[in-house]
């Protein structure tokens, strides 16, 4: 295991240098100067060229690149353009707002998935079964932000449980927090709901194929009992893949949720520094980003070792 986990930890560490070496080279291509979007058309010469020294920009792009991944391995990330206050200190405050909405919505996503796919699975073919591959397809179609104006229209406008949008903090008490994240967690949750209990059932139907299901069905177990005593852990491999790749896009991929019911999150905030010209923020924020989605997937590789030990040996 521990030669596994080593593996697994030189592979994180390349691909994280390769994810900043590339995040620092799109951000290089963006069109636009930072220092004349701050300054205005009718910049001076002399004042925008001294604009452009104080913030760093007229260094080499080698030297750019060593001092901004030098001071994020040391926590310092540097001084947003436009707010002018430490990057890091914007991205906690931002975070506050994108993990809890992210896991809350991986929560209702997997309490939706997980009963679901194994009662369709349990009763394959039945109307309940067929019910659920219907609805599945219809969750995986229907784009999160109809879904989200939708909830609004229903929950907000008609019945009036929820604000249409907002977050005051959570220095207002976890219960009125909580109740702002519900509609855009429940927006984010459905589509990987219906994802995950589409793959879920195909696997638990693959695990009721196996021998040692038919043997535990032999020893006097019924169908259920051997699904759920035996079956359950197997059919999770795929499925731990599925919940760590949704996580990563629930935490990255809310920027259109979070302008919707204007939220205070991390997507949002890169979506206003891209329109701002704040490329320190956007390719801080954005290597964060790669660095939770390539963290997330490590852990999930330590998870399915763990789940199958074939695995730690390199087998599949």
């Amino acid at each position: 295991m521990l030669a596994y986990l080593v593996r697994k930890a030189v592979l994180l560490a390349a691909s994280l240098l390769m994810a900043s070496l590339l995040v620092f080279a799109l951000i290089e291509v963006i069109p636009g100067d930072p220092a004349a979007y701050m300054l205005g058309i009718n910049a001076r010469a002399d004042t925008l060229l001294a604009l452009r020294a104080e913030l760093g920009l007229d260094a080499a792009a080698p030297l750019r690149y060593w001092q901004w991944i030098s001071g994020m391995m040391t926590g310092d990330f540097g001084i947003s353009y436009t707010y002018r206050v430490p990057v890091l200190d914007i991205v906690l405050e931002r975070l506050a707002v994108s993990v809890p909405l992210a896991l809350y919505a991986l929560v209702l996503a997997v309490a939706m998935a997980f009963p679901a796919a194994i009662m369709a699975a349990h009763r394959k073919g039945s109307r309940g079964d067929r019910a659920l591959l219907v609805m599945t397809q219809i969750g995986i179609a229907v784009p999160n932000f109809w879904l989200a104006i939708l909830l609004v229209y229903v929950f907000s406008l008609m019945l009036g449980w929820f604000s249409a949008g907002g977050f005051d903090g959570w220095s207002e008490g976890v219960a009125q927090g909580m109740k702002a994240l519900t509609l855009p967690a429940i927006a984010l949750a459905l589509p990987q709901a219906a994802i995950l209990a589409r793959v879920m059932r195909e696997s638990l139907i693959e695990t009721l194929r196996e021998d040692y299901i038919r043997t535990a069905r032999a020893k006097g177990l019924t169908r259920f009992q051997a699904l759920f005593r035996h079956g359950l852990r197997n059919a999770l491999i795929p499925v731990l893949t599925i919940l760590g790749m949704q996580f990563s896009f629930l935490l990255a991929g809310a920027i259109i949720i979070e302008n919707v019911f204007f939220l205070p999150g991390l997507g949002r905030l890169v979506f206003q520094a891209i329109a701002q010209r704040d490329l320190i923020l956007v390719e801080s924020v954005v290597f964060l980003l790669m660095v939770a989605v390539m963290t997330v997937t490590f852990l999930v590789d330590v998870a399915y070792a763990l789940v199958d030990p074939r695995i730690r040996g390199g087998r599949p």
